[in-house]
């Protein structure tokens, strides 16, 4: 669950109450959101509540440990086993302190009795989300330190890249960066953030080419309760989460139209009105926008607002391909053969001179540092002993184009077939047939990258998340929720 600073105020979130006595269950939630401010789910089961955490992005659980069928020992065993990460505190009428502690031993935040205060109640939630948030600060940190950081290296490109983000990282007016997939224009916008007075603030991060369309309002200016269908509680948007830090928006050509008047609006006036919502909220976010795309181009036919264009590249910073960083290639290869080589539960490698050779001569078009990252993984896969060698390069490094067996389904039976792909690029569609466009095209696209990826992983949310790169679990869920995947 990403939170970061700003995530969770001091009242706020959803709770789950699991609880097989509806009555008392019930009860506590309502306790709970009136004492606490908290939004709240009840589940009348283990069973009920475990599908509930699988589909919604819960904040914390409460959960009774003696119910019939799947007991709160059993939901506990089940979270760890599907990797849901969400502080559970237990509660019990028994007053078995053994019990308590064997839940804490399964995973479990704290413990409570049924009889405690519902003050206390409300204490204890917010200490477990506190603890969320603090455990999601440090992984940011941990994470600029891994293996995925692409600023490694002492080209010239590089020590120009540095002095721009030094240059610009204290100045409030947007940047835009710039740069070919792979790149790592994320990580120039975090280097930004935290080389910034805002460090200690919250960074956000929207990827806008990965929000369907009729979500992108939600996400980026938040709803109110019952502004369209669905929207059950009031929901804080992107700008809002942001407030005081950091706004990255990635790949921001691919915002529609519409949503670029409303993001133009809140850059001029520093205000964010709500979807269905009537009451201006001010923010004072700092907004980093990334494209690949020539925005000049798109605004001169008309795909791209010319007005917002000139209030995002106030400053431009480019960040440069990894074909004109020839010098980093051998300290990039190197650093990733020993940072990504634990996290495989392999020894450090090193990369023989053979390999850095052809390492060089490839032009890394397809994906940049990433795609250099991924060859680096994929040979320390291949390899057993303790160098990584010219024969364990992937056989299809350098192509013009992936491999189209790479994303290939394998043979399901008839009942799994509502995840097949969608025909290929090579494919024509059968007499008759219309030609998919392009939105079903990329939503069976998008399908089949994360069914593959759930089913490469035993269907298990947090591995699968981590695997495809994302945040955290929740987000695969709210990504698995709008494409309509379901665990078989």
């Amino acid at each position: 669950m990403r939170r970061g600073k700003g995530r969770i105020p001091a009242a706020g979130g959803l709770v789950l109450i699991i609880d097989d006595v509806r009555p008392l269950a019930e009860q506590y939630a309502y306790d709970i959101a009136r004492l606490g401010g908290f939004e709240t789910r009840v589940a009348s089961g283990g069973a009920e509540g475990l599908e509930l955490l699988t589909r919604e992005v819960v904040d914390c659980v409460i959960l009774d440990l003696e119910m019939p069928g799947l007991d709160g020992f059993d939901v506990l065993r089940a979270m760890d086993h599907r990797e849901i990460d969400v502080p559970v505190i237990v509660y019990t009428g028994t007053g078995s302190f053994d019990r308590c502690v064997e839940a804490i031993r399964l995973g479990a935040f704290s413990f409570i009795d049924k009889a405690e205060p519902m003050e206390r109640v409300v204490h204890e939630v917010r200490l477990a989300l506190r603890q969320t948030e603090l455990k999601e600060r440090l992984g940011e940190f941990e994470n600029r330190a891994s293996a995925a950081s692409p600023l490694v290296g002492e080209s010239e490109a590089m020590v120009r890249l540095r002095g721009a983000i030094a240059r610009l990282a204290d100045i409030p007016s947007p940047v835009l960066v710039l740069g070919e997939s792979g790149t790592g224009k994320e990580l120039v916008a975090r280097e930004l953030h935290l080389r910034s007075a805002r460090r200690g603030e919250a960074f956000v991060a929207v990827n806008c080419g990965g929000i369907s369309e009729g979500l992108v309002d939600s996400d980026l200016f938040g709803h109110e309760k019952g502004a369209f269908t669905g929207a059950v509680k009031a929901r804080r948007g992107a700008f809002e989460r942001a407030t005081a830090g950091t706004l990255f928006l990635d790949e921001i050509g691919e915002l529609p139209p519409a949503v670029q008047a409303r993001l133009l609006r809140v850059l001029e006036g520093g205000e964010v009105v709500r979807v269905g919502g009537e009451q201006p909220i001010a923010v004072g976010t700092r907004i980093v926008a990334a494209t690949h795309r020539d925005l000049d181009d798109e605004a001169g036919r008309g795909a791209f607002r010319q007005d917002l264009l000139f209030r995002l590249n106030v400053h431009v910073i480019e960040v440069p391909p990894l074909r004109e960083r020839g010098d980093d290639i051998v300290l990039l290869a190197e650093h990733f053969a020993a940072a990504l080589a634990p996290q495989l539960g392999r020894s450090p490698r090193r990369v023989s001179e053979s390999a850095l050779s052809e390492l060089r001569s490839r032009r890394w078009e397809r994906n940049n540092v990433r795609e250099l990252r991924n060859t680096i993984e994929r040979m320390i896969i291949a390899s057993d002993g303790p160098a990584l060698d010219a024969a364990h390069l992937p056989a299809d490094l350098g192509r013009g184009r992936a491999r189209v067996e790479q994303f290939a389904v394998p043979n399901q039976p008839e009942a799994a077939r509502t995840h097949a792909p969608a025909p290929g690029p090579g494919s024509r569609p059968s007499p008759g047939a219309s030609p998919a466009s392009f939105q079903e095209q990329k939503r069976a696209a998008e399908r089949r990258i994360i069914i593959e990826a759930l089913e490469a992983h035993g269907w298990k949310i947090g591995r699968t998340a981590q695997a495809l790169g994302l945040a955290d679990h929740s987000s695969l869920i709210k990504i698995m929720n709008r494409l309509g995947v379901r665990r078989p």
